[in-house]
């Protein structure tokens, strides 16, 4: 019986991939921009806006990736035929990374996600310098020293964390004011002789806040006791809604995650500037030139090139897609809620800010509460999906919002599949819900 019951489980998971390839070849055609959201029949008409979250994976890229998944199977060091044909495709999904980061593509190097990217820049930083310490006789100086901000994302604030509690390295945390923004100065000011590490994110998850990466790399670089010191930045939120240009905003280290713009979950990347002899935390073959051991998965990879691909070729059309939709959306909600209610987190201007990211506070409104009413109608956070447990958004304390708009807040993102017709369906949802708490 539990040979049958396995031999089931096989046979259904085999008809889900079968499903998904027939799927991914039917909408081959029906992507791009404002084009409706491919779904599986459980979701029903649910609105989606949950793309900080992830993103769905898009036709194009689900095509490009499915022969990999059948036919091109080879290990890509092999030296053969099978491997050859998987080496090619690795080949072209790092020059495709490169391209979206203006980089070259020898300063790709592919990871299993961002948390694993973020961890690799921060702990590779400091071995690094402890190793430096060892050959130079230096480890009676200060303990290394890194500067971050408060409103990072968990893969740094807890690996940040874990290495303080371990007694490796000192941290300064810069606040930020209330619009989620660090001052430049203040992260140049906080640099020390001992410092090995600056990581301020070029985006924030929650409240969509451009960070001002460029200029804290020119002050550091100029004006800072440690003008050497490594500067990595999460990239995470900004690839496929923004140019990136790793020359333009002066990063040793930058972090990408594939399912954030339209490749699967289980890939991502980080920039290591040539001339950065990064150190390898996984050990064992000579994969990506002996900076991370492990066999690659070509389909994963193809999969993000295809996606960092179309996020070049279409980033202009998506963006003012995502602007749009996101400003019908913040217009629907002011306009039907009482005056006042409403508070939209983060930079006014568009230029300091995410194109498709809503953070909206409605005070007397339990966010939870109307989420959880709402949830076959509209798939949409009440804070960053990364989080657990209903504490209060470490961003939103830091901005200094009131307790009682934070616990009301949204956070709504629209995405390439987004429809005007499903920004105004679900703002009706939510003002319903919002007018039925509030008794109005």
């Amino acid at each position: 019986m539990i040979s049958v019951a396995r031999g089931a489980a096989v046979a259904a998971a085999a008809l889900g991939v079968a499903a998904w390839l027939l799927h991914a070849r039917r909408h081959r055609r029906r992507g791009g921009v404002g084009s409706p959201l491919p779904r599986a029949r459980e979701h029903g008409a649910c609105i989606y806006l949950d793309y900080q979250a992830t993103t769905p994976v898009f036709p194009e890229v689900a095509a490009a990736a499915e022969p990999f998944l059948r036919l091109h199977w080879g290990n890509p060091s092999s030296g053969h035929a099978f491997g050859r044909t998987s080496a090619a495709a690795v080949v072209r999904a790092r020059a495709h990374c490169a391209a979206l980061l203006s980089a070259h593509a020898d300063e790709i190097l592919f990871t299993s996600c961002g948390s694993e990217a973020d961890n690799h820049a921060i702990v590779g930083a400091l071995v690094r310098e402890e190793a430096r310490r060892r050959a130079e006789g230096d480890e009676g100086l200060a303990l290394p020293h890194l500067v971050t901000s408060v409103v990072e994302h968990p893969a740094v604030v807890e690996c940040v964390r874990a290495l303080q509690a371990a007694g490796r390295l000192r941290v300064t945390w810069v606040g930020v004011d209330a619009t989620g923004r660090v001052d430049a100065r203040e992260v140049a000011l906080a640099v020390e002789p001992t410092t090995v590490l600056v990581s301020v994110m070029h985006s924030n998850n929650e409240v969509g806040a451009l960070q001002p990466v460029a200029e804290i790399a020119r002050l550091v670089r100029t004006c800072s006791l440690r003008p050497d010191v490594l500067l990595h930045t999460d990239a995470a939120q900004s690839a496929g809604k923004l140019r990136l240009d790793v020359r333009e905003l002066g990063v040793d280290l930058l972090t990408l995650v594939g399912h954030k713009f339209g490749a699967p979950k289980g890939v991502g990347a980080l920039y290591v500037r040539r001339g950065v002899a990064l150190p390898s935390l996984l050990h064992g073959g000579g994969q990506e030139g002996g900076r991370r051991a492990g066999t690659e998965s070509v389909l994963l990879l193809v999969a993000m090139g295809e996606a960092a691909r179309l996020a070049v070729d279409e980033l202009d059309s998506l963006r003012a897609h995502m602007s749009a939709t996101r400003e019908r959306l913040a217009a629907r909600l002011q306009a039907g809620l009482p005056a006042g209610a409403v508070r939209i987190h983060g930079p006014a201007e568009p230029s300091a800010r995410l194109p498709n990211t809503l953070s909206v506070g409605i005070e007397g409104v339990r966010a939870a509460e109307l989420l959880a009413r709402l949830q076959e109608r509209v798939a949409a956070s009440a804070g960053a999906a990364c989080h657990s447990g209903g504490a209060v958004s470490a961003v939103l304390k830091a901005m200094g919002v009131p307790l009682e708009v934070a616990v009301g807040t949204l956070r709504l993102s629209t995405g390439r599949h987004t429809t005007m017709e499903e920004v105004e369906r679900a703002a009706d949802e939510i003002i319903a819900e919002a007018r039925r708490q509030l008794g109005v």
